[in-house]
């Protein structure tokens, strides 16, 4: 719940991964003479949900792909007409918790224990969906690690030559230097 200010926008991002469904409700207090709109919206620009003049209402969608998703509220206040702060309400859920298992046992004719073994093997599949991509994320965190600390050796290597060599160069060319200014033999 925030207060959203006249002709602003106010937006709220998330990542999500692929085959996801999102559903939200949002409630917006009223102003006289003011219109609030909602968009959603993934990273591309693609408008996924959108309504003008809002008060209040639902949404859901479900994800293509792993991407960003945007959630837009813009007030609009005409010209000639001073505003005021609106309050906005939003409660999004995603994954199992935006599912209806009521819904889904009174369509499949589920008694209540079934229901609740089929919202608790969603959960497992969700967890085990969620180790899964946290193992994937690893594996490349891991991986670009590894490389990162290769790359740091290979230029700690080649500044130590580099070091050598200089010093090498300092020693001979003073050496070169003070013999011939007769200061050594």
């Amino acid at each position: 719940m925030w207060n959203l200010e006249p002709n602003t926008q106010k937006c709220l991002k998330e990542e999500l991964q692929q085959n996801v469904l999102i559903t939200g409700e949002f409630e917006v207090s009223e102003a006289p003479g003011q219109k609030i709109d909602y968009v959603v919206r993934d990273s591309k620009g693609h408008i996924l949900s959108q309504r003008e003049d809002i008060s209040k209402g639902k949404f859901s969608f479900v994800t293509e792909t792993y991407d960003t998703f945007e959630i837009c509220f813009i007030s609009r206040v005409p010209p000639h007409q001073r505003g005021i702060s609106q309050e906005v309400s939003l409660v999004t859920k995603h994954g199992i918790e935006a599912k209806s298992y009521e819904v889904i046992g009174e369509v499949a004719k589920l008694k209540p224990i079934e229901v609740e073994l089929k919202r608790l093997e969603d959960l497992s599949d969700a967890i085990v969906k969620d180790f899964s991509v946290m193992r994937k994320r690893e594996e490349e965190m891991r991986d670009t690690n590894e490389s990162t600390n290769s790359r740091v050796l290979y230029f700690s290597v080649f500044s130590m030559c580099c070091l050598l060599g200089l010093a090498t160069w300092q020693v001979l060319y003073l050496r070169r230097y003070f013999k011939a200014k007769k200061l050594i033999e």
